[in-house]
């Protein structure tokens, strides 16, 4: 079937406003919302006649805790250092212990990747100078010298992602990951 096609119903206005309010708990409008939801039946029914209902769960489900005022200063210093709400760090912290694995916000994931395919780069440009340096030994280019510092260079990103990776693993379990804090 190629093409999109319309798929509708008809509720009352209460219901229509409620589905709202749900799906912008979802952070998607009341259409997105019931297309996913038309998706998710589609797929658990796993070509069923029989579609199993689902429990649409808020997103805001909610956990009040309470915390000193020192406390909650440092919830809020340490959020704002990965430029995320509190709640969402908390969030995220409480996941993450859950689930053991160790969170890594958007913003340094997309500086890790970033540095990653420098490297990538980098490394495809040694090995095409490596396989002129094979095809003609005669050919000037980069000497023993100058592969080995980029040798050198590399071996040290990598040390750096090492340390990243281990700093951040250290300050999602003390909150901080300068030394001596």
């Amino acid at each position: 079937m190629s093409g999109n096609s319309h798929l509708s119903t008809w509720v009352d206005a209460d219901t229509k406003q409620r589905f709202a309010i749900v799906a912008a708990r979802q952070g998607l409008s009341a259409s997105a919302f019931l297309k996913r939801l038309v998706q998710q039946v589609l797929a658990a029914s796993n070509g069923d006649e029989a579609a199993p209902s689902i429990a649409v769960q808020a997103r805001d489900t909610r956990v009040t805790i309470r915390l000193i005022p020192d406390d909650q200063a440092l919830l809020r210093e340490r959020a704002a250092t990965r430029s995320m709400p509190a709640a969402t760090y908390v969030s995220v912290l409480v996941r993450a212990h859950l689930r053991q694995v160790p969170p890594l916000p958007d913003r340094e994931l997309m500086v890790l990747r970033s540095s990653v395919n420098e490297l990538v780069a980098l490394g495809r440009n040694l090995n095409a100078m490596t396989q002129l340096m094979r095809q003609d030994a005669g050919q000037t280019g980069p000497g023993h010298r100058e592969l080995q510092s980029m040798l050198r260079i590399c071996e040290g990103l990598r040390d750096h992602f090492r340390e990243l990776i281990k700093a951040n693993l250290i300050s999602w379990e003390v909150g901080d990951a300068a030394p001596g804090h």
